[in-house]
């Protein structure tokens, strides 16, 4: 899980995880012994979603009535006494902070996610054991060290501590393309994997992770009045594309795919092309095991021909 977004990304989270990554650089790093911490709506920005960008965040789920969960906390408890600070263990009483376990449309308790550089990761719902548990926590270890964060362990101790062989070291064209990325420098994440490009024009991961990032230029640069005037002009190509963009970077995909598919209806031309060629760029970015991909398919098919 890397910023070369090589699958799903939130898009709408990228400008946010930009400055929440600011905020965490400056903050100090979690307190000898604090790696328990008790995490309330109020504070779940700055202790979770900010704090994963120096070290991955546990979160779990629990009331004082669920019996499960007296005997899964403790053991993250431990654990996260043990790492030292590789990891925060940040605990959240659903019953009194129920819009952060409807946030995270939680089924039953306990329940687990980690959060690493401010991207949720699905974790386990029920007391495992410890073995499965501590095997959990080496996984989240294994992802925080390659995607950079600074208070995680090393790569080859993770593995280690698996009992596994540890991965070879990532690309290094990827990783200044998602150290630029992580500052919020598109314009020197797309030169750079054009760069990759360049030297390997098959490249899918760089080719995904370029149409990506000229997503996130466009975004960057909207003009909220562009896009409220999408809606009151159906046939204005430019708002109408600049509208879609701004839904796809919400996650509304359904909303993205309907107006560019009805704006290719009433367009000829260039401007027809143009709004193919957006289409065909979603496709890629939404990922074809998404259902709506090739339905959207036959309706634009179906539009040109």
């Amino acid at each position: 899980m890397t910023a070369s977004m090589a699958g799903a990304v939130d898009l709408a989270a990228v400008k946010a995880r930009s400055e929440a990554a600011a905020r965490a650089a400056e903050a100090p790093p979690p307190a000898a012994g604090a790696y328990v911490v008790d995490v309330d709506e109020a504070g779940f920005q700055t202790e979770v979603i900010d704090r994963s960008f120096q070290v991955p965040v546990l979160i779990d789920l629990w009331a004082d009535w669920c019996q499960p969960c007296k005997q899964l906390s403790p053991v993250l408890e431990r654990l996260a006494t043990e790492a030292g600070g590789r990891w925060i263990l940040a605990k959240v009483d659903v019953d009194a902070n129920p819009r952060i376990s409807q946030a995270l449309q939680v089924q039953s308790i306990p329940t687990v996610f980690a959060v690493i550089g401010g991207q949720l990761v699905p974790g386990f719902q029920g007391a495992l054991p410890e073995a499965q548990v501590r095997e959990f926590v080496g996984a989240v270890l294994q992802a925080a060290s390659e995607a950079g964060l600074p208070g995680a362990q090393p790569v080859d101790e993770a593995a280690e501590s698996l009992g596994e062989p540890a991965d070879e070291p990532g690309d290094p064209r990827f990783s200044e393309a998602e150290d630029a990325l992580e500052r919020g420098d598109y314009a020197g994440a797309a030169a750079q994997y054009k760069k990759i490009l360049d030297a390997e024009p098959a490249n899918a991961e760089a080719s995904l992770a370029l149409r990506q990032v000229a997503l996130l230029q466009r975004i960057d640069g909207l003009d909220p009045a562009l896009i409220a005037r999408a809606d009151t002009a159906p046939d204005d190509v430019s708002a109408n594309l600049a509208a879609a963009d701004d839904a796809l970077a919400n996650n509304d995909v359904d909303a993205a795919l309907a107006r560019l598919l009805g704006l290719l209806r009433r367009t000829t031309g260039d401007d027809r092309n143009a709004v193919r060629d957006r289409l065909i760029e979603y496709f890629d970015l939404i990922g074809s095991d998404d259902p709506r991909v090739p339905a959207a398919r036959r309706e634009m098919t179906s539009a040109l021909f």
